[in-house]
C-alpha cells in the first residue's frame, strides 16, 4: 500500500488499475487492492468518505508549497541523526548516515529551499560539529588532535 505524505501525517492510498487494463491517467484512489492481488492485511473497500477524505488530503498536499514539505522531511532527517548522537553509546554509523542524507539533501538543493534553507544549513553545521565531538569523546581524545578530523570535506559544519 503506498501513503500520501500531508502536513497532518502520512495517509494510506490505494489505486485500482484503469478499466480494460489500459493506461489512463491517473485518479484519485479507488476502492482496494487489484482483483487477485495480496494487499495488506488491513486493506478493506474505501467507503465514500474515505475517498473524499483522501482527495481533500490530496488537494491539501498539491495546495502545500513544496520548500515546506522537503524542509519538513529534512528536519525529520535532522531528528533522526540528532537521536542516533543521543543514545547511550551513541550510533555513530546511524547517526552519519542521517547526517549525510540531511546534508545531500540540503546541498543538492541549495538556492532552492526558500525561507526555509538558512535554519536547515545552520542544522546541519550543529549536527556535522555535535558528531565529530561526540565521536572523539567516544574514543577518548580532543576534536581538534589530529587523527580526529572531520570526516566532511569542508570542516564539520560544511555547507
Amino acid at each position: 500500500m503506498s501513503t500520501l505524505w500531508t502536513p497532518d501525517g502520512e495517509r494510506p492510498i490505494r489505486r485500482d488499475p484503469p478499466a480494460g487494463g489500459g493506461s489512463g491517467p491517473p485518479g484519485p484512489p479507488r476502492g482496494g487492492p487489484p482483483a487477485g492481488g495480496a494487499g495488506d492485511p488491513g486493506d478493506a473497500e474505501m467507503t465514500p468518505e474515505d475517498e473524499a477524505a483522501m482527495i481533500e488530503l490530496q488537494e491539501q498536499l498539491a495546495s502545500t508549497p513544496v520548500e515546506l514539505v522537503i524542509a519538513n522531511h529534512a528536519f525529520g532527517m535532522f531528528e533522526l541523526a540528532a537521536l542516533h548522537l543521543s543514545l547511550q553509546p551513541p550510533q555513530l554509523p546511524q547517526a552519519r548516515l542521517a547526517i549525510d542524507a540531511l546534508g545531500a539533501l540540503i546541498e543538492g538543493l541549495a538556492g532552492r529551499l526558500g525561507e526555509y534553507e538558512s535554519q536547515l544549513i545552520e542544522g546541519l553545521a550543529n549536527l556535522r560539529m555535535a558528531y565529530v565531538q561526540i565521536r572523539a569523546a567516544s574514543q577518548g581524545g580532543d576534536p581538534a588532535a589530529p587523527g580526529n578530523a572531520t570526516p566532511w570535506p569542508g570542516g564539520a559544519g560544511a555547507p
